[in-house]
């Protein structure tokens, strides 16, 4: 071959030749994908370009912010909206609302949020094919506006069904969110930061926690007359994410894909990584889909029938039930509650759980910035751990705080304490783990599975923590306890660390649990082994260019 032949070759070859030997370089190895070339002991380069944090920042201040926003919004108002149920009642059927058909409702109003989680979650699946993941997000706002105008005019047009149709779209909204925007997320960003841009998810579900108890205060909205208003509050960020995604590409992996358009896919990442070279990038994305060219979107029942993912599938069911059912929606729906039972005066309840959102913020910013430095493994053990402890503390002080004036406090630290740690890590890594564990065609169904098990479990704890707390009492909490503990104790043996590992390799760490491997996966391991077998010319560019593709797709 000449040499413009070999110029051809290379300009038009998916993978990248390796170039001279150079220092610190092997002279026939190949260059590997998870080192940054050039950096000396193969530190990577932070790519957080301005489209990257736009599409972050927008995105899930419309997305995961509302959800959060949604678990908190309830708590101000809710003697407030108890008695605009019991007027209405009254005046439609002559006499006060029975005590229990009170109970009832508020619980439904409350729980029918996860409800419409499941629904939107479901959803996902059928129509982001077609949609994609920026207009899936697009289209989401239209529930989060329309149930922003049933819920702000119930009280005016006295149809309490109108607040609880109205949290029924808001939870569809919020399935359709915690599913394709973590998705969006993952796929737009480079493996080094992938872990820190996926934090950011927590902490906006974080931010929207703490501005619902802000606006909550009775300073501000949450007062008899303006109460509607902190429901009406969800079109603002609705209306910021509709005007502004529209300006920033799709994901590069849905484009390259599934709408097969190789183009768009290097505009995109362009786009994203501030640069106009992104062949590297585009390597490893072409690898994935060499090893998966022949493979098509799975469905949920074949993704739950696959041999060679089972322990993923295991593992993300797993941590997102103990992430629903680790006793912080609990502390979310219920917080004036648990604070009336540690003795705290009426009127300090608000600021006190005004504090709560702080830590979370906090807690969330702070595993967002070493996440990447720690991994994952880690704060995802080391928080539920600590949830453990906490949740053991906090039963003793709640037992004993009528023995002392201050143990009542004891009980608020040891809230304070459970929520940092599950901010610190299982609040947001499970939704980073799902879409880390899976390849680009079984991650829609792995999605829709998290999520369905993310929002039932959801639905459980709201519906049934009130009669676990009537039954158990000041030992409730050590249920939750149990359940961290489990699921501490399973990642502990089964999870590996995914920090910087592409979605081949981190296949690769599961394959030996799952005793099988994919049926691409073994076809060009065979493959590579029979040219293994085979001395090529050891003058030859293109045999050295060939060795490297297959080492790379291997």
């Amino acid at each position: 071959m000449d040499s413009k032949d070999l110029s051809s070759a290379l300009l038009t070859s998916d993978t990248s030749y390796p170039g001279p030997p150079g220092p610190g370089r092997e002279p026939s190895e190949c260059h590997s994908p998870g080192r940054s070339p050039g950096v000396p002991g193969g530190r990577r380069r932070k790519a957080w370009s301005c489209s990257l944090l736009a599409a972050s920042l927008v995105g899930a201040f419309g997305s995961s912010f509302l959800y959060g926003y949604n678990l908190s919004v309830v708590n101000a108002p809710t003697l407030y909206i108890k008695a605009f149920y019991n007027e209405t009642w009254e005046r439609r059927h002559g006499h006060p609302i029975d005590p229990d058909t009170l109970t009832l409702l508020w619980s439904v109003t409350v729980s029918i949020f996860a409800i419409g989680g499941l629904v939107g979650t479901l959803m996902v699946k059928m129509i982001g094919k077609i949609l994609g993941r920026k207009h899936m997000l697009l289209v989401n706002n239209g529930f989060a506006i329309s149930a922003a105008l049933l819920m702000a005019c119930s009280l005016q047009a006295g149809a309490f069904e109108m607040l609880i149709v109205g949290r029924f779209i808001m939870g569809v909204d919020g399935g359709i969110a915690l599913s394709v925007l973590p998705m969006y997320l993952n796929e737009i960003s480079p493996k080094e930061i992938r872990g820190s841009l996926g934090q950011v998810t927590a902490i906006f579900i974080c931010v929207g926690v703490f501005a619902g108890q802000l606006l909550g205060l009775p300073e501000l909205l949450g007062k008899e007359s303006t109460w509607p208003y902190l429901f009406g509050m969800i079109m603002v960020p609705a209306l910021i994410q509709l005007v502004s995604l529209p300006f920033l590409p799709d994901s590069p992996q849905y484009l390259l894909f599934e709408k097969h358009d190789e183009a768009g896919a290097v505009k995109a990442f362009q786009k994203f990584l501030g640069k106009a070279d992104v062949s590297r990038v585009m390597e490893e994305v072409l690898a994935e889909s060499r090893v998966q060219r022949n493979i098509h979107l799975v469905s949920v029942l074949e993704l739950l029938r696959a041999p060679f993912v089972r322990c993923q599938v295991i593992t993300v069911v797993i941590t997102m039930a103990c992430y629903q059912l680790c006793g912080l929606n609990a502390i979310w729906f219920y917080t004036n509650s648990i604070f009336e039972k540690a003795g705290i005066p009426p009127r300090n309840i608000p600021y006190i759980t005004l504090s709560t959102g702080g830590i979370e913020i906090l807690a969330a910013v702070i595993s967002g910035l070493v996440i990447e430095r720690l991994g994952r493994r880690p704060l995802l053990i080391g928080g539920f751990g600590l949830m453990t402890l906490f949740f053991g503390i906090l039963t003793i002080t709640l037992k004993l705080q009528d023995r002392a004036p201050w143990v009542p406090y004891l009980s608020i630290v040891c809230i304070l304490a459970i929520i940092a740690s599950f901010c610190s890590g299982p609040g947001g890594i499970p939704f980073i783990l799902t879409g880390e564990l899976f390849q680009q065609s079984q991650r829609p169904a792995a999605f829709t599975i998290a999520g369905t098990v993310n929002w039932l479990s959801n639905f459980a704890v709201g519906l049934l923590f009130p009669f676990i707390q009537r039954s158990l009492d000041t030992y409730c909490f050590l249920v939750f306890a149990a359940i961290c503990f489990t699921g501490a104790v399973y990642l502990y043996f089964v999870l590996p660390e995914t920090k910087n590992r592409t979605h081949a390799e981190i296949s690769q760490a599961f394959a030996k649990r799952n005793k099988a491997y994919p049926p691409e996966e073994k076809a060009d391991s065979a493959s590579a082994d029979e040219t293994g077998n085979q001395k090529p010319e050891p003058d030859s560019p293109s045999s050295t260019l060939n060795n490297c593709a297959k080492n790379r797709v291997v």
